[in-house]
């Protein structure tokens, strides 16, 4: 009897986690933190390309934004991990907005080019790292649950669907309303949602700091239990160490280089054929073919280790993007944008199931972090790349960026792919002290 009851949760699925109490106390002011930097780079480019004629101009801009991004998120993941994501998050969403505000100002009163690269890197660096953070609370929620695998394909499929919502809205605002309105709603939003996003105090995880200063009692009626923790304690490595996170990092900023090229060479396109408007168009059915592959990925009970998949995706998204560069018509890039999407989420959602495998808890914001920087660092090269390519070259050689991005990374998944393996249960990924033996507590 006892069997039949609990053989149905065997499948986890996107109900039963909607259902995890508390949830919803994170997930919606979440959401509302991470939509704004999907509208953030397409913002910019379209305001700089607009008050200086030119992509290359523009593209280097959004990337000073993008490697600023990748540069700092770590730091703010690390920090968040160690010190609370409230500490982080409040003085970060203030920065950001007054830096997106100073950015737009300038771009609009033609300051010289070196005021709007001084305005980028702050505007970059002060990013809420909400989707890592929201990932970390899943975490705390569902230590140990087969409802981890869901959370991490639901999370990917909220981050591509704020990736077809930000564009469409941020190039709507740009292209019918005015070319700084897309920024200025960016920082808005930001404003709003990242300060909503932080008074979710009770659903954070706890500060590594806080766990450390409550691991080891040291009061002398409980010496053996203090000698006990003192043996057991731990001191987190950073995720950087971990030579799995580090192939990771490289195969993200491959999908990093597929948004940073379609961006530009997709705003570059429909300019060409003297349709502007369709670039948001173009761009949310490349991001709804992701988001339609996180929401299947989440639904499949795989039975092929993670590593695999991830080989196997990424291998259909080097395919899939070789073909951007010869489409010459809206429709035929549509269709290629659409299986393009459609072949980035195994990556996305596979290599974070992989963080979980690879990281202790007391390092996976940092470790989220780096792959969504590292995926910023993609897409701040690839646009710089693409610009200069769609300025000196032919109408649509910024497509060649995605191939380029995503074969290098495809590669060195092939030759690399066993330092993705978890490590045997019996290991640990922290340094530990747990070889010295056990002492008294005075």
């Amino acid at each position: 009897m006892a069997s039949t009851v609990t053989s149905k949760p065997s499948r986890p699925g996107y109900g039963q986690l909607l259902r995890t109490p508390g949830a919803w106390a994170f997930l919606l002011p979440g959401f509302a933190a991470r939509l704004p930097f999907a509208m953030l780079i397409i913002s910019i480019v379209l305001l700089v390309e607009h008050t200086t004629g030119s992509y290359g101009i523009a593209g280097a801009v959004s990337a000073a934004t993008g490697v600023s991004m990748a540069v700092f998120a770590p730091l703010n993941g690390k920090y968040a991990d160690r010190f609370g994501q409230r500490a982080v998050l409040i003085p970060g969403v203030l920065l950001h907005t007054a830096s997106g505000l100073t950015l737009t100002v300038l771009a609009l009163t033609d300051a010289p080019l070196w005021a709007l690269f001084v305005a980028a890197v702050p505007t970059g660096a002060s990013v809420p790292q909400a989707g890592p953070m929201v990932r970390a609370r899943w975490g705390v929620k569902l230590q140990g649950s087969p409802l981890m695998t869901t959370a991490t394909a639901f999370e990917s499929v909220t981050d591509e669907l704020t990736f077809v919502l930000g564009p469409l809205f941020a190039t709507a605002l740009c292209t019918s309303v005015d070319p700084a309105a897309g920024l200025l709603t960016e920082a808005g939003l930001t404003l709003v949602g990242g300060l909503l996003f932080a008074a979710q105090k009770a659903t954070q995880p706890v500060p590594s700091r806080e766990h450390a200063h409550a691991r080891v009692d040291l009061s002398p009626q409980s010496s053996e239990s203090g000698a006990n923790a003192a043996h057991a304690r731990v001191e987190p490595v950073s995720p950087l160490r971990i030579p799995g996170v580090r192939v990771l990092i490289v195969a993200f900023l491959g999908i990093g280089s597929v948004f940073g090229g379609m961006q530009v060479s997709l705003a570059a396109f429909t300019e060409s054929i003297g349709q502007p408007g369709l670039n948001g168009v173009l761009y949310g059915v490349f991001a709804a073919g992701n988001m339609l592959a996180g929401v299947a990925c989440g639904a499949i009970v795989w039975k092929a280790a993670p590593q695999k998949r991830l080989l196997v995706g990424y291998i259909a998204l080097a395919i899939t993007a070789s073909g951007l560069w010869a489409a010459q018509s809206p429709a035929l890039l549509a269709g290629i944008g659409l299986l393009v999407g459609m072949s980035i989420a195994p990556g996305l959602i596979t290599g974070y199931t992989l963080v979980e495998r690879l990281v202790p808890p007391t390092g996976r914001t940092e470790a989220f972090t780096l792959l969504t920087g590292a995926v910023a660092l993609g897409q701040a090269a690839a646009v710089t790349v693409a610009g200069q390519l769609e300025d000196r070259a032919w109408d649509g050689a910024g497509f060649l960026v995605p191939l380029g991005g995503t074969a290098l990374a495809l590669l060195t998944l092939v030759t690399l792919r066993s330092r993705l393996a978890p490590p045997p249960a019996s290991r640990t990924v922290a340094r530990g002290v747990g070889h010295r033996p056990p002492v008294s507590v005075d």
